[in-house]
């Protein structure tokens, strides 16, 4: 072996010609054929570990000077460190000795020696071939150089850990990957732990009271947050009142933005995930990125099962003579799972020009059994009794496309870009509900009700958005974009009841509808931003019109189609933003907006839905568009290292909005007294509170954040029914927890805290049939207005465990264990009432379920010898086709 290596290094030094003293040097094209070295490494602040952008690499080699006959000291090669602080020497000779010095305004200048290290007499090295190749190739690690002395007073440095939330000027950042305990979970579970946000017992969220607008990576989308993998989500975005660049739509609720990890870093990484809760359901998922040259690939996956059971009671007194009373106790479990792949690839055409495609499929199904019992009084003495049984099956697809296009000017911040995103969701669904009635004395009351709901829809989005940046001076910016975005909905019911005479179903033509409806906005708007001294200011305006065509296929009773279209005209929405810095710790800033919400299809379809005979939902057509004008004060102060006040005030004024009410009638199947629930446009509402957040580190290992919400609701819809107003003054907590331990464990606890409350405003254009936004794509869900009820107080904790492995490399792995509502406190109860009844609902879902979930962090490696390394001959490399294959 010996003698074998020391042929091999003596046909390389043939081959290469090392630049010793009358050696010679190969010249034309065979030189850079016959140089193999390869010096690759990274530039990093000796203090912060952050990698610096733009510093000036020289390579110095010694080349014998022929005049003087000595050798003399050359530049062979010089680089400037990219934004990630990597640099790359390629094609040396691997004899002969180096320099590398490294210059960069406000650090010292370093200046190191290098060479390849290859011996001839010390006998081959262990490693075989593969070592000899290692010794050509070499990798110089971080080199860490140190900030100038003088010039410290002028450098500002910035850690590069994420902190668990940071504060924008107009937004709030949580970067998820802080979480621990909603790993292996949904979206949903994420926003539980959000300062600012509550969510009910059905995964409905609502920021301030109202339901915001959902978007995924800055764009409207078709998915809901129970579809969304928590662990692909880098960070989550609250925009509370948005300025004219953004929609008008979507009321006073403001925005929620859920941007969805991209990993840029050059080389190739990736992860694996996998986990299990205590109900045996588990969690599969993993992600591959790669960047090289002029492409950054990146793709995931996810698998995820899920089994919720939840436990429900209902009491409904009627204010009749004698007095009635109808009771329900229950549990509802829905068991099935879903699955999300995405991927997609950055192109940098060059410095300034990028071209993005991304895609996201996703598809699932879940089945659910529900069963209660109902018992119905008059006085004191049953009247009867009755078991409802429900078994559905519902199917889930969705497909997300994105195509985008930015174009850098020569002046920093100067660009345009545009994109086009196309998102398609189907849905199908099975439902069955038998209805058994009996006598007290337990003898069948008539034959059981047995209905049939057979349900197919489709939702396609889409959505053309170009957008201008141009800062004029280094204290103005104008910004402009045009946006249209077209949503085509198409949805299907045959409700049928089973004929006990003809033994089989028969379609029920007033209770089955198919219909579909086509909504269009379109918009443009201007920004315009400037400083003078410590003040700055944003002014805005956006112009939005839009277009509503809904059709009943086949009418209301099986003839011929229904149509109705709405024309909304072309509306103005300001904005302005003015900021006053205080010090460079502190800043106030003031803001104004005035949004829309638009009546959706569902709310104004005029036809019965029959789907719960006992709870019949109808539309109004007659519904007009809800505005609102929002202002804020914002108080800003990062008064020490690592903590952050943000207080608050904010008031809503709302006109016409779109509230659900609650009527007697009678049924359209027989002549039962049922309740009615529609949508009426109350006169006006306020919703107006003081929020404070604050993030402070208690001790060295441990960051606290509190948020505090004090609010109150004013609804008034005197304008409906005479003395019909309600208000609440209410409050909601939040409290979160991080604490490091020794030996790379670590500890989240959570919990919150919500006071009595109305039943919130905000039941917006969007999501199910009666539920008001983001509820879910087909019926049931949102939060909705009311001015006849409230929410009794609720509470719960969730904590989570970790514990991290890091190896040298860069490579780390995670065991994560969670338990949520650990105390079994969360009880979600509400109270509502009308001229002739009121009820008490109460619900209890998915109480101490326990969570365990392991993940595995590969990669952090130059993506230039990743291309060597799979071009070579080496057993037990690592193999990135291999790795996506698993």
């Amino acid at each position: 072996m010996k003698y074998w290596f020391a042929g091999f290094l003596t046909v390389l030094v043939l081959t290469t010609q090392a630049q010793f003293p009358g050696g010679g040097r190969p010249s034309g094209a065979n030189a850079q054929n016959m140089n193999v070295g390869h010096f690759y490494g990274k530039i990093v602040d000796a203090k912060t570990n952050k990698a610096i952008d733009g510093v000036t690499v020289q390579l110095l080699a010694n080349r014998f000077d022929t005049v003087a006959k000595k050798m003399k000291e050359i530049i062979a090669a010089t680089q400037v460190t990219q934004s990630n602080g990597d640099f790359s020497f390629e094609q040396l000779a691997v004899f002969g000795k180096y320099k590398l010095r490294i210059t960069a305004v406000g650090y010292k200048e370093t200046v190191q020696p290098l060479s390849f290290d290859i011996k001839m007499g010390g006998g081959a090295p262990s490693g075989g071939m593969s070592q000899m190749l290692s010794m050509v190739d070499k990798d110089l690690g971080n080199i860490k150089v140190e900030a100038e002395e003088g010039n410290l007073g002028n450098v500002t440095v910035t850690s590069t850990a994420k902190q668990l939330f940071e504060m924008g000027v107009d937004r709030k950042i949580f970067n998820v990957d802080k979480n621990i305990v909603a790993t292996g979970q949904t979206a949903t579970e994420v926003m539980r732990q959000i300062p600012g946000i509550n969510v009910d017992i059905d995964g409905n969220v609502s920021l301030r009271n109202a339901t915001p607008t959902l978007f995924v990576d800055g764009r409207p989308t078709t998915l809901t947050l129970d579809q969304i993998p928590a662990d692909i989500i880098e960070k989550v975005e609250l925009i509370t009142n948005p300025s004219a660049k953004f929609d008008a739509s979507g009321g006073n609720a403001g925005i929620m933005n859920i941007v969805l990890k991209k990993n840029k870093k050059v080389g190739y990484n990736g992860g694996l995930r996998a986990g299990s809760d205590s109900r045996g359901r588990i969690n599969l998922g993993g992600d591959l990125n790669l960047r090289q040259n002029k492409f950054n690939f990146f793709s995931s996956f996810l698998f995820n099962q899920r089994k919720s059971i939840n436990t429900f009671t209902n009491n409904r007194n009627l204010f009749t003579t004698p007095s009635s009373n109808v009771g329900a106790n229950g549990k509802g479990i829905t068991d099935g799972y879903f699955g999300f792949i995405r991927g997609g690839f950055d192109y940098f055409v060059d410095n300034r020009n990028t071209i993005t495609v991304n895609a996201n499929y996703n598809r699932g199904q879940f089945n659910g059994d529900s069963r209660q019992v109902i018992d119905s009084f008059i006085g004191n003495n049953l009247l009867s009794y009755s078991n409802n049984n429900s078994i559905s099956t519902n199917n889930f697809e969705n497909l997300g496309t994105q195509l985008s296009y930015k174009h850098n000017f020569a002046k920093n911040g100067h660009n345009i870009s545009a994109d086009f995103n196309y998102n398609s969701a189907k849905s199908n669904g099975v439902s069955d509900l038998n209805i058994a009635t009996f006598q007290p004395n337990n003898n069948p009351k008539g034959l059981p009700f047995i209905q049939r709901n057979n349900t197919v829809g489709s939702n396609k989005f889409y959505t053309f958005q170009a957008d201008y940046e141009n800062p004029l001076t280094e204290t103005t910016k104008f910004e402009a974009g045009a946006r249209a975005a077209i949503r085509d909905f198409r949805n299907n019911l045959d409700q049928s009841l089973f004929n006990h005479a003809l033994g089989e179903y028969v379609i029920i033509p007033r209770a089955s509808n198919k219909y579909k409806y086509i909504d269009a906005v379109y918009a443009a708007y201007g920004t315009y931003s400037f400083k003078r001294k410590n003040w700055s200011y944003q002014l805005g305006l956006r112009a939005e019109s839009s277009d509503y065509t809904g059709t009943l296929i086949g009418g209301a009773s099986g003839g011929g189609d229904t149509s109705f279209s709405i024309r909304y005209p072309l509306s103005l929405f300001p904005s302005a933003f003015i900021t006053y810095r205080l010090s460079d710790k502190q800043d106030i800033q003031i803001n104004y907006s005035r949004r829309v919400n638009r009546p959706n299809f569902f709310q104004l379809i005029p036809f019965p839905d029959l789907s719960d005979p006992q709870n019949i939902s109808i539309g109004n057509v007659a519904l007009r568009p809800e505005f609102t004008n929002s202002f804020e004060v914002n108080y800003n102060n990062t008064y020490k290292k690592g903590a952050n006040l943000l207080i608050s005030g904010y008031f809503k004024y709302s006109t016409d909005l779109i509230t659900r009410f609650q009527f007697k009638g009678v049924s359209p199947i027989n002549t039962d007294s049922v309740v009615y629930f529609t949508f009426q446009n109350a006169s006006y509402s306020l919703n107006y509170g003081l929020e404070l957040t604050n993030r402070f580190p208690v001790t060295k290992n441990w960051d606290m954040t509190g948020n505090l919400n004090i609010y109150n609701s004013v609804i008034n819809g005197s304008n409906i029914q005479a003395g019909l107003t309600n208000q609440q003054v209410s409050w909601f907590f939040k409290w979160n927890n991080n604490i490091k331990l020794k030996k790379n464990y670590s500890i989240q606890l959570s919990g919150d805290y919500q006071a009595r409350t109305v039943l919130p405003p905000g039941g917006g254009g969007g999501g199910g049939r009666f539920g008001g936004g983001g509820g879910g794509m087909f019926g049931g869900g949102g939060v909705q207005a009311t001015a006849q009820g409230f929410i009794k107080p609720r509470y719960s904790f969730d904590l989570a465990l970790r514990k991290d492995w890091t190896w040298k490399g860069g490579n780390s792995a995670s065991l994560t264990l969670s338990m949520n509502d650990i105390f079994r406190t969360q009880l979600f109860e509400t109270f509502s009432e009308a001229v002739f009844f009121n009820q008490i609902n109460s619900r209890r879902r998915d109480p101490q379920l326990a969570r365990i979930n392991f993940s595995y962090r590969f990669g952090k490696f130059d993506a230039n010898l990743f291309k060597r390394k799979n071009t070579k001959a080496e057993g037990g490399g690592f193999d990135a086709g291999g790795m996506m294959g698993q």
